[in-house]
């Protein structure tokens, strides 16, 4: 019965951030299906992403690689898994081979393990590269300074493909005061494909949180990390 309520619970969530994911789509003349859920699941157990599984969410985003794991472990044939938090590069060797995303690749020294830890199982790890838009010191991600710079650095290593930007907006009480991040964001998708870069065709940007999602949306966000809208811990 427990399970049952949570569930609903979880619907009715669901039913209101579509009714905004919709208008958001609408105001940017965008369709619907451009626009994906992660449920950002750091702060739930395994229960719980399984009542998430179970209402039709697919993409399961999980920020430490410790608590990840036993959550990956019992669900991993169902989810498609998003590894979203700052990534140690002695962890990537437990993220490679589990999960198909990476949404923080942010410095060469992540790029080298993960392309050897790639190479070693004969995959190709799919990345975001994550961009510092917006400037703040306490935020991870390359300057946009270093992005053209980096990706020269790494267009060699051949289990790397670099298929979005991802970024973080800084914590406003008016969402507007977040956009031009994200039109930041997309102005860089746009510079990175002109240089036809052999490993990076990017497709994807991951920006847009539970305070924010809807202008990230109008501003072209593809992937949206729902936390606290969506999953609310007790």
């Amino acid at each position: 019965m427990v399970k049952i309520k949570e569930q609903e619970v979880l619907k009715e969530r669901l039913a209101a951030i579509e009714t905004r994911i919709q208008a958001a789509c609408e105001r940017a003349n965008r369709r619907r299906e451009e626009v994906k859920i992660i449920a950002v699941t750091k702060y739930v157990d395994e229960q719980a992403i399984g009542d998430l599984l179970d209402v039709g969410i697919e993409h399961i985003g999980e920020n430490r690689v410790q608590d990840a794991l036993p959550k990956y472990e019992l669900h991993k044939e169902r989810g498609i898994w998003h590894f979203i938090g700052h990534l140690q590069t002695n962890k990537a060797k437990e993220v490679v081979g589990r999960f198909p995303y990476i949404h923080s690749l942010d410095r060469l020294s992540l790029a080298q393990e993960l392309n050897r830890r790639a190479e070693a199982i004969d995959q190709v790890v799919n990345c975001f590269l994550q961009v510092n838009i917006s400037g703040e010191e306490t935020k991870f991600g390359l300057s946009p300074n270093d992005v053209l710079a980096f990706l020269r650095e790494t267009s060699n290593m051949k289990h790397i493909k670099i298929v979005g930007l991802m970024t973080m907006a800084p914590v406003v009480e008016d969402q507007e005061e977040a956009r031009p991040v994200f039109r930041g964001l997309c102005e860089w998708k746009a510079r990175i494909n002109e240089c036809a870069f052999p490993h990076a065709h990017i497709e994807e940007l991951s920006m847009g949180m539970s305070s924010d999602f809807e202008v990230a949306i109008e501003e072209g966000a593809t992937y949206i990390r729902l936390g606290s809208v969506l999953v609310k811990p007790e």
